[in-house]
């Protein structure tokens, strides 16, 4: 029996795609992982260093320096711009579809409409295009830190109301549009005023709640991501309980995947109470598929905090290393990231980046897996790996694991 295990710590790009300068001139020359190290350059991450952090990037920036011993690749993004909804449905082996793209201004009326209808109160707020404030408490309107366009934010102040209603207020949102993403989410704010003083507007058409200005992130934050359009039967989580395995998603990935035959952590933001869950869930377990996010670093990102980004990563790394000590010789562990969010890039968005894909097994050869097309390789590798039918995306590179222990032996 064997466990398998995919840590995706969100945001930790390793520079940008070759398909930037054309179709995300902003992001030019973003690297969330690089410029992290340049701005600390005494920084160091012995275990993610010992995996093979620096290979993958393909630099040196600091003290840290390239693995001899590492199994190591990149992998670029299938999908379009660079999304944690549909990173990780292709991580779980989804075929990316291009994405609807729509200001919320274009569907105002018909959630203002559904939201009243279900008792709510409403207000449209703005000189142009309008966002809508519920309650006097949670506001409507487009995601400034994803792709404009394709996501959609709920900003509740919880402490006026409960994350129960910001969900509620959500899912009849959701139930209203047709965008990639509905995010509902909210913190404990001192004053509903904090969203009215963090609302922007961009390109002219969409208007929302700048979530880290807002204060959103900053005390009793919880989150809930709700999908559209994605057929979760061809996914990881679907191939494998055929065949018997378990799935347990913890972190934001619970959040965003359907995993109705596993078992899912839901709700979590704190990066060390999440590496724990992950770890109790690997040893408790003969045979099991674990994946993990870590949100806490690409909130970081979106705070254009370099320093909180670093903590978070040396947590995660600290972790990481009781994490391995747990592994049977069997078992297997893959780091990587699902885009990019290069605080020192000059706005608060994400960034279309590769990513790293560190993989490692006990008495693992050292080899290198090179360029993956796409994060659905992963999902695809994991597949291969318990013996279940292929999801409907990515190539495996379990054929590349295995020549380098024949090679070795």
């Amino acid at each position: 029996m064997a466990r398998f295990v995919v840590l995706v710590i969100d945001s930790f790009g390793v520079g940008a795609m070759d398909d930037v300068p054309r179709v995300r001139p902003q992001d030019l020359g973003a690297n969330t992982c690089g410029h992290i190290l340049e701005h600390l350059p005494t920084l160091r991450l012995p275990t993610l260093e010992k995996l093979g952090l620096m290979n993958a990037l393909g630099a040196t920036p600091g003290v840290m320096r390239p693995s001899s011993t590492a199994t190591w690749g990149v992998a670029e993004l299938m999908h379009e711009g660079g999304d944690t909804f549909m990173g990780h449905q292709e991580i779980l082996g989804t075929l990316p579809r291009t994405p609807l793209r729509m200001p919320f201004s274009q569907v105002i009326d018909k959630v203002d409409a559904a939201l009243r209808a279900e008792g709510w109160k409403t207000q449209r707020c703005g000189d142009g295009p309008h966002w809508l404030l519920v309650d006097d408490a949670v506001a409507i309107g487009d995601n400034l830190e994803a792709d404009l366009g394709q996501v959609y934010n709920i900003t509740g102040n919880l402490s006026e109301k409960s994350f129960d209603e910001v969900k509620a207020i959500g899912r009849i949102v959701r139930q209203q549009v047709e965008v990639g993403r509905v995010i509902a989410f909210g913190g404990l704010l001192a004053s509903t005023q904090q969203l009215w003083d963090a609302v922007e507007i961009r390109d002219g058409v969409y208007i929302g709640i700048n979530a880290p200005r807002s204060g959103a992130y900053q005390n009793g934050f919880q989150v809930v991501h709700m999908g559209y359009g994605v057929d979760d039967s061809v996914q990881v989580p679907a191939r494998l309980h055929a065949v018997g395995v378990t799935t347990v998603l913890v972190g934001k990935v619970a959040d965003i995947v359907n995993n109705s035959h596993g078992e899912s952590w839901q709700n979590l933001v704190d990066s060390q109470q999440i590496m724990e869950i992950t770890l109790d869930a690997l040893n408790q377990r003969e045979s099991v598929f674990i994946c993990t996010n870590i949100q806490e670093t690409d909130l970081a990102g979106h705070a254009e905090d370099v320093a909180r980004y670093a903590d978070r990563l040396q947590l995660v790394d600290r972790h990481l290393a009781l994490l391995m000590a747990a592994m049977r010789p069997d078992d297997c562990l893959v780091v990587m990231a699902d885009h990019g969010n290069d605080p020192t890039i000059g706005h608060s968005r994400h960034t279309r980046e590769k990513v790293p894909v560190l993989v490692w097994q006990p008495d693992l050869p050292p080899a290198e897996l090179g360029v993956r097309a796409s994060l659905s390789d992963i999902g695809a590798t994991v597949c291969d790996f318990f013996g279940a039918r292929a999801p409907e995306n990515g190539r495996s590179f379990l054929p590349l694991l295995r020549t380098a222990r024949n090679r070795h032996d």
